[in-house]
């Protein structure tokens, strides 16, 4: 079983970590690397930062659960652009059935889209996706800095932004996912994963470690691998469920650490600002892309002052939009063609682009925005040669 047995780095890199926290908390500045914690975390948030990094880059095996169908070893086999935590480059196959009326069906009775790409070398183990499917998707990992910020965000906030039925007349009618917390039971607004399909770090994590890594949990305690029986499966994978158990020295489970890990991780430093950037957001606004990817939100009250009324400058609303880019996988609240709208910060260190990484520039994802989104895509190319550079030296800038 997994035990997480891991519980620090080193005496040198410790005291290192101790240091820097120190030097952030006192309020000396210094410029923030993509990866780093956020400023002004306490020593003991750090430790638990650390212990999260430690566990989120742990390469697993299957005698600690891995698989028996998975798509990584480790967190960071996804989450490493531009660092620990950021985008990547391996990509979630999903597919389902659509008929010519629209409707949509999964692979099975619980609606189940993920194929696996890899599994363990034993007992025929790879889920096989069928010949019939009608509808192959693929999404690439969504970066994760600053996810403490959003999670902090309120409920009601999103909920105010929702204009379903277009009231506004701009052609943009997103609405707020709401979904059952797996976590906590309560109804909340989704805002993790490309369908919104998650309100909270922990259940985020806690589903990433089941579905990609095959590794169960509190919160997911059966396992997910499409097309292999409950027969192989005794084979397959003979160790008990759950198999993220709590460490018997810390008391926390793998999911905790995950959590512990994004809630403290920083966002993406702007790039510098000049006057360029700023016509260039000017123009952002004059051509409607600030319906969607709204500038800043706020979170809510908190006891920790990491996230007491903080501004987010997240460049998105969180809410699902139907804009011409969906997988036609229907999950959670979001119909087929609906996709969360993707945060542009850190948009200056993060490449490929769109929820399949089929956009290689700025200037492709634009061009592929359409429906919701068609007056801003016009607008973009209408834009003179100079205002477009504006617009786009903004863009590279966040």
């Amino acid at each position: 079983m997994k035990r997480h047995h891991r519980i620090g780095t080193g005496a040198v890199a410790w005291a290192a970590c101790v240091l820097l926290v120190s030097l952030v908390g006192a309020g000396q500045t210094r410029e923030l690397r993509p990866g780093d914690p956020l400023p002004g975390i306490t020593p003991v948030e750090f430790s638990e930062f650390r212990l999260g990094l430690d566990d989120f880059s742990e390469v697993e095996n299957a005698e600690e659960g891995l698989g028996p169908a998975f798509n990584g070893t480790s967190c960071a086999v996804c989450h490493n652009v531009p660092s620990i935590g950021g985008s990547g480059v391996i990509l979630e196959v999903r597919a389902a059935y659509r008929d010519e009326n629209g409707g949509f069906r999964g692979l099975n009775s619980a609606g189940d889209s993920l194929i696996h790409l890899f599994s363990i070398p034993a007992h025929s183990c790879q889920p096989i996706m069928p010949d019939d499917v009608t509808v192959v998707a693929h999404r690439a990992p969504i970066p994760l800095f600053g996810a403490g910020l959003v999670e902090a965000i309120p409920d009601d906030t999103l909920l105010a932004l929702e204009d379903p039925f277009d009231r506004t007349g701009d052609g943009v009618s997103g609405r707020a996912a709401v979904i059952t917390d797996v976590a906590t039971g309560d109804r909340r607004v989704g805002r993790f994963g490309w369908k919104a399909q998650h309100a909270t770090l922990l259940a985020f994590g806690a589903d990433a470690y089941r579905n990609e890594m095959g590794i169960t949990n509190d919160l997911f305690p059966r396992e997910s691998a499409f097309g292999v029986s409950a027969e192989q499966m005794r084979l397959c994978d003979s160790m008990p469920d759950p198999e993220d158990v709590r460490n018997p020295t810390t008391r926390r489970r793998g999911i905790d650490n995950f959590e512990a890990f994004m809630r403290f991780l920083a966002p993406v430093t702007r790039g510098p600002i000049n006057e360029v950037v700023r016509d260039g957001e000017r123009i952002f606004h004059a051509i409607g892309c600030a319906a969607c990817h709204v500038p800043a939100l706020t979170t809510g009250p908190s006891v920790n002052p990491l996230f007491n009324r903080k501004t987010v400058a997240l460049f998105a609303d969180l809410l699902l939009h139907d804009i011409g880019t969906g997988d036609g996988i229907q999950q959670a609240a979001a119909a087929p063609e609906e996709i969360r709208t993707p945060a542009l910060w850190g948009l200056r260190v993060r490449r490929p682009l769109l929820h399949d990484a089929s956009a290689a520039t700025i200037e492709d994802a634009i061009g592929r925005h359409q429906r919701e989104a068609e007056l801003a895509r016009r607008g973009f190319l209408q834009l003179s040669p100079s205002d477009r550079g504006r617009l786009l030296a903004f863009l590279r800038s966040l």
